[in-house]
């Protein structure tokens, strides 16, 4: 009688093993499972996705960093160090959210795609030939708030409640509760409250 074996080992035997059959059966079962659910998400929301965002649940990978409740994050986005995440926020494909000296985003914010946090950088380090440290300051968006595709947030910068942050900005100061800003460098250009 054959002995089952667990997803982890038969994973590790089928990499193994001498046949080389075995390692284009993966190839091949890997193809099924992509073309399959390519067609479910192409059905359902009209796009197509890298590879891994096929296979990882947003939500999932969410819950598995700590985030909160109904929070999502695409699985090409990068997460380094802490990062503190408020419920339902929505962080997009191709993100950078650099947690070194921590970074915290509110609830119910959109993160566009292409957007990078960072709360390290590593500027004089470079300029001094590697002699000066690595420069670290927290960085915190608020709840609520809107940050467009491509923009990037410096380190250290605060960004407040209810702010709408326009696509390609440069964040390099504190952006002001309520505010609309935009631009490189970015400028407050507005106000999201009806007065």
């Amino acid at each position: 009688m054959s002995k089952k074996l667990s997803s982890d080992q038969a994973l590790e035997a089928l990499l193994t093993g001498d046949d080389s059959r075995q390692v284009e059966r993966l190839l091949e079962l890997l193809e099924k499972v992509w073309l399959k659910r390519h067609h479910e998400v192409a059905d359902r929301w009209q796009r197509t996705l890298p590879f891994g965002d096929y296979i990882v649940d947003r939500w999932q990978k969410a819950k598995l960093l700590g985030f909160g409740e109904g929070a999502s994050i695409y699985d090409n986005a990068v997460v380094i160090g802490s990062v503190d995440v408020g419920v339902k926020t929505w962080i997009g494909p191709f993100v950078i959210l650099d947690g070194s000296s921590g970074l915290t985003i509110g609830k119910n914010c959109s993160i566009s795609a292409g957007v990078q946090i960072y709360s390290h950088d590593s500027i004089q380090w470079a300029v001094s030939g590697g002699e000066a440290p690595y420069s670290y300051a927290k960085t915190t968006i608020g709840d609520n708030c809107y940050i467009g595709p491509n923009t990037v947030i410096a380190k250290g910068v605060s960004i407040g409640d209810g702010c709408i942050i326009g696509a390609n900005s440069l964040v390099l100061q504190n952006i002001p509760a309520n505010s609309k800003a935009f631009g490189t460098p970015c400028r407050v250009m507005g106000t999201t409250k009806n007065d």
